[in-house]
């Protein structure tokens, strides 16, 4: 089994677990022999189709980086929304939309994804595209003269994001 492949497995088996203790609420040994069953065959089914897991850093220290990650992540998307409520509630809205590249150090393919997603779930900006190392946003309120500044700006921004994903993505 190839190395995305063990990866996908585990992510897999590990998820669907959880899920079907979850969802049967017990620990009955039956209930607990049954899961591990399925998710054994799920795993085993899906894995092949799943290269996207490769990206993860299985580690002990992996669950402990997701949880930095997620609470900077609520974070940022606390201050942007605030931003976004300022712009929407001023009598006068003067935004200043404009499109920027921001290249990334993410390598794989799940580490791109979420740092796209992450600036798109944060209010005020839209990732467009992901071009090899190149992501396209839209940001709604652009008030920076410059290329330069807003390269500085937007640099401070993905950076933190960044280092908080190389915690548990490659």
């Amino acid at each position: 089994m190839t190395s995305y492949r063990s990866t996908s497995f585990i992510v897999i088996f590990i998820t669907s677990f959880l899920l079907w203790l979850l969802l049967t609420g017990s620990l009955n040994s039956d209930e607990v022999t049954a899961g591990i069953f399925l998710s054994l065959l799920i795993s085993w089914l899906s894995a092949p189709s799943t290269k996207i897991f490769s990206g993860l850093k299985l580690s002990l220290t992996m669950p402990l980086a997701l949880i930095k990650y997620l609470l900077y992540f609520l974070t940022a998307l606390i201050k942007a929304n605030l931003q976004i409520a300022k712009i929407v509630l001023s009598p006068t809205i003067k935004i200043q939309p404009h499109v920027v590249k921001i290249n990334t150090t993410m390598n794989s393919d799940l580490g791109k994804l979420l740092l796209a997603n992450s600036i798109t779930l944060t209010p005020g900006t839209l990732s467009v595209d992901v071009i090899d190392n190149t992501i396209l946003v839209h940001w709604i309120n652009c008030p920076f003269p410059d290329d330069s500044e807003i390269d500085l700006r937007t640099r401070q921004i993905v950076d933190k994001f960044e280092v908080y994903l190389k915690g548990f993505v490659h």
